[in-house]
């Protein structure tokens, strides 16, 4: 599995090579004020590569989020009584 994965990322860094070399067009950008130059190949990958982090930051806050919820305990025993846990209200009947 290792290795179909090696694979895929080697092919799909050779396509991004590609990419890159066919779109050496310099296009004009402006960012909160600043402007410069760059290819076209360059810009939409620092693009792409921004997009990624902020999917990325996102998810991660996600999943934070998530952990502390399923290590919180659902209910704080109050002092001089003792915790039980969560039984159902009804029994479930096992049918022959």
């Amino acid at each position: 599995m290792v290795w179909v994965a090696t694979v895929t990322a080697l092919v799909v860094l050779a396509l991004l090579i590609v990419f890159m070399l066919q779109n050496q067009d310099p296009v004009q950008v402006q960012y909160l004020g600043l402007s410069g130059s760059l290819p076209l190949g360059i810009g939409l990958f620092i693009a792409a590569v921004a997009g990624g982090v902020l999917v990325a930051v996102a998810g991660a806050a996600r999943i934070t989020q998530l952990r502390r919820t399923a290590t919180r305990p659902s209910r704080t025993p109050t002092p001089g009584t003792s915790w039980q846990p969560h039984r159902p209200l009804f029994k479930r009947r096992h049918h022959a």
